[in-house]
């Protein structure tokens, strides 16, 4: 391998093809899918599960929220705090 450099294999950020295979048959169910959680969001018993629906249907439609994780390193002890929201 050439010294820091890749020099062989698919190139960084394709996918193989049986990735690219699954996704293109899960993406022919898409509609339906999105159509299903719009019936739980509006008509599930269970709150959970309507707001797992909502949740979903959000994420699919705006991006899901950043996740901000910020290390501080010292000596021996490590603290990590984790910030979920938008930035």
């Amino acid at each position: 391998m050439a010294a820091g450099r890749k020099t062989g294999g698919r190139q960084k950020g394709s996918l193989n093809k049986a990735t690219v295979d699954v996704k293109l048959a899960a993406q022919a169910f898409t509609t339906e899918a999105v159509e299903t959680l719009a019936n739980i969001m509006r008509t599930a018993e269970s709150e959970a599960a309507r707001v797992a629906a909502i949740k979903e249907l959000l994420d699919r439609g705006h991006g899901k929220a950043k996740q901000v994780v910020d290390a501080n390193v010292e000596g021996r002890f490590t603290e990590i705090r984790r910030t979920i929201g938008r930035s």
